[in-house]
């Protein structure tokens, strides 16, 4: 446990095999979280990913969860409360989609959204009212740049991030003062093994890693921030890419 301003102690990754989340959680494992609960699917990735944790000398659990499960959300996740309180939880899950395949099948465009956007409402006011009901912790939300302006390239996932980044702020006003914290994180095109960076992203140098966002999530936790960009040169470019005309914004190579 902690106070409002202390150490985390334990953390609940919703997404248990994100790069991200698992990153932070390694990160977090070195600042001294000693529990940590990975809210996935059941499967391999999740059993090796709560193994790889355990090595690191903490105590680990897995929970099943699904995004697209709502009804079930409540149960399961208000479970892991009743066995202690919990300092940080990282809504980490989502998909990315295929746009050009989205585009031509509605069923699969709906998914992404009803991943990204309805399940994420579902588990973070779950989430929010148990973290309220003890008292105190932290909510970050990864969200992304993607959901700053609507892209051709990929629009269908951006506009599910933009509906929860707007869903995420309110929560945090609603939040306020009562020893919740909720932090939103819009990282730009993230490189990884499962997720490599596009490559506009890399061409205008906006892309990151897992480790950086989890450092930029480790750090903002301490400052009690609000809002994480990552890389930081973000913050100033998403706020002219915003008020871009729309004929200029069409011509970007986005």
């Amino acid at each position: 446990m902690k106070d409002a301003f202390g150490t985390p102690q334990s953390l609940l990754v919703l997404g248990g095999t994100s790069a991200i989340g698992l990153a932070t959680a390694r990160r977090m494992i070195a600042r001294g979280v000693r529990t940590v609960w990975l809210a996935g699917r059941p499967s391999p990735a999740l059993t090796a990913a709560a193994d790889s944790l355990r090595a690191l000398g903490t105590d680990v659990h897995t929970v099943p969860f699904d995004a697209l499960d709502t009804e079930s959300h409540e149960e399961r996740l208000g479970k892991i409360f009743t066995e202690g309180p919990v300092d940080v939880v990282l809504l980490a899950f989502g998909v990315l989609g295929d746009q050009a395949h989205d585009e031509a099948d509605p069923v699969a465009a709906v998914r992404v959204a009803q991943t990204n956007y309805t399940g994420a409402v579902s588990a973070g006011l779950v989430c929010a009212g148990a973290l309220q009901a003890q008292g105190h912790g932290s909510l970050v939300v990864l969200s992304s740049v993607a959901g700053e302006r609507a892209r051709r390239a990929d629009f269908i996932y951006g506009s599910s991030k933009a509906g929860l980044d707007v869903f995420a702020q309110g929560l945090g006003d609603a939040l306020y003062g009562t020893g919740v914290h909720v932090m939103i994180v819009r990282p730009g095109s993230v490189r990884s093994a499962a997720a490599p960076g596009r490559s506009g992203s890399r061409r205008s140098g906006f892309a990151t890693t897992p480790e950086a966002v989890a450092t930029a999530i480790e750090l903002g936790l301490r400052r009690r921030s609000e809002t994480v960009w990552v890389p930081g040169t973000l913050r100033m470019a998403m706020s002219a890419v915003r008020h871009l005309p729309r004929p200029l914004f069409r011509l970007l190579p986005v």
